[in-house]
């Protein structure tokens, strides 16, 4: 079964970091995705910029609207995602687990089925 994994944290929170602790996290997440290829549960996936470089698509009365940034104010903000596909939930959640910010209790994982039409 295919599950995304997404990881959310705090920008904020990443911005205040040392420059080479975001480099030694960066180097962790290649390690990670590379992990993931070898084990051939890796369908895809991508890092996002910044939630501020969001537009947000909304249907008001008809007129359809665009507005800069996130639809709502996060303490967490989506910063990426990978497309999974492993046996079980389990297995989903034990690569969630591996995600280098969960690790360093950065930031939270959501682990969803890809619904199949």
């Amino acid at each position: 079964m295919k599950y995304m994994i997404m990881i959310y944290s705090s920008e904020q929170a990443w911005n205040a970091l040392p420059e080479e602790k975001q480099h030694q996290i960066f180097g962790e997440y290649g390690a990670y995705t590379e992990e993931m290829k070898r084990a051939g549960v890796l369908c895809g996936g991508e890092a996002l910029q910044p939630s501020t470089t969001a537009t947000t698509v909304r249907n008001s009365e008809g007129r359809t609207i665009h507005v800069d940034g996130p639809f709502v104010e996060t303490k967490e903000q989506l910063g990426g995602f990978w497309i999974v596909e492993c046996a079980d939930l389990d297995a989903a959640l034990a690569w969630a687990a591996k995600i280098p910010e969960v690790v360093h209790g950065m930031g939270s994982a959501e682990v969803r089925p890809v619904m199949v039409f």
